[in-house]
């Protein structure tokens, strides 16, 4: 079938809207048509090579739509049904069987490769192949291709164009704060960075009961939305002394940090932020030979913890459904994140969330 895809053909290009064609659904796969599809920040790094995906490529990986067509074999969802877009895995390595599939052993070949696992891609032009198949879906896309792995079946009362970002920022930031920090109520965290996915912390820090959530940025107007949203004190650290005002705010540090800059530095003062005993979570696009410094002694004579975290330690199928119930309730009001652009404006979108004009762009397909 003919359908209309953003390409990115270039290092830090603008995208490219074009016409290019799809094969319908292998076994296992499923076909969606796009209702809407969150930009997120692993997009422009994959656009700008952080990670060397294969160009062409068509990005997008929040999408949020409705089944179309199936493959054989395909049980957990039916056309018609409201799905969510999450990342892919393999389904059978010792991490997915453990219900860790975002520590697939196969994660980068299953969402970054540009392809399905025996090379092909779902998407052409003129004969020519397309790269897809990112993180399972390449949702940049009025239509795309998905696997029954990394489909998420919703509610059709939910706001379906509000969805995608559940998939990944979204999912990313809450899900550091309730499924890998862990964070307790009565505890303090902060949080550097508050963009999308710090922002999602906080509130998930607010959901769970935390009373002290500090969130550190160089934007005014996001410490704004920060403390809006449930943050009890903001920190601008043009100002320096990020760590000594955190302890001045806390006495001894912070019992959770969460890093979502991915720069060297400030992982660095979220560690130093810690309490004794406490744990910072690094989550980002860092390039792949970013390297940290930390004084050893601070870790180890404290008994600190540096944790990775990819997708917020989340099983989409179960864990998004539960932020969409806090969001009908009231308790995690992501919509306030929210800034949504035709499809034929996707490239401002991108431009806005890289100079910081929108928190979380969403793509509405039309």
């Amino acid at each position: 079938m003919k359908i209309h895809a953003a390409v990115t053909r270039a290092k830090a290009s603008p995208l490219s809207l074009e016409t290019l064609d799809l094969d319908d659904p292998r076994d296992g796969e499923i076909l969606v048509r796009v209702v809407a599809t969150g930009v997120c920040h692993t997009d422009i790094a994959m656009r700008d090579q952080t990670y060397p995906v294969p160009q062409p490529i068509v990005l997008g990986h929040e999408g949020a739509g409705i089944v179309e067509k199936v493959g054989r074999g395909v049980t957990k969802v039916a056309p018609g049904d409201h799905v969510v877009m999450s990342y892919n895995s393999c389904g059978h390595c010792d991490c997915c069987h453990e219900h860790a599939p975002n520590y697939c052993h196969d994660f980068f070949g299953r969402n970054f490769a540009g392809c399905r696992s025996d090379g092909s891609s779902a998407l052409s032009q003129d004969g020519k192949l397309i790269h897809g198949n990112f993180f399972g879906q390449s949702s940049f896309a009025n239509f795309a291709i998905c696997h029954e792995t990394n489909i998420v079946k919703v509610s059709k009362d939910a706001p379906l164009e509000l969805l995608g970002p559940l998939a990944c920022g979204i999912q990313t930031g809450a899900g550091a704060v309730i499924n890998s920090l862990k964070v307790r109520p009565g505890t303090s965290f902060a949080v550097f960075g508050a963009g999308s996915v710090g922002l999602s912390a906080v509130m998930a820090a607010r959901a769970v009961g935390a009373t002290t959530i500090i969130a550190v940025d160089v934007v005014d107007d996001r410490l704004t939305m920060a403390k809006e949203l449930g943050a009890t004190h903001t920190i601008n650290p043009k100002g320096g002394a990020t760590v000594e005002t955190i302890m001045k705010i806390t006495g001894a540090g912070v019992n959770f940090a969460l890093d979502t800059s991915a720069i060297p530095a400030v992982i660095r003062q979220a560690m130093e932020s810690l309490a004794p005993r406490g744990t910072c979570g690094i989550l980002g696009a860092s390039s792949l030979d970013t390297e940290l410094t930390f004084n050893a002694m601070h870790i180890m004579t404290a008994g600190r913890k540096l944790q990775g975290i990819v997708e917020g330690d989340s099983t989409p199928e179960v864990f998004i459904p539960q932020l969409i119930d806090l969001f009908l309730q009231g308790r995690f009001p992501y919509d306030k994140l929210v800034k949504f652009y035709p499809f034929s404006d996707i490239n401002h979108a991108i431009e806005d969330a890289e100079t910081g004009k929108a928190i979380k762009p969403i793509i509405r397909m039309g």
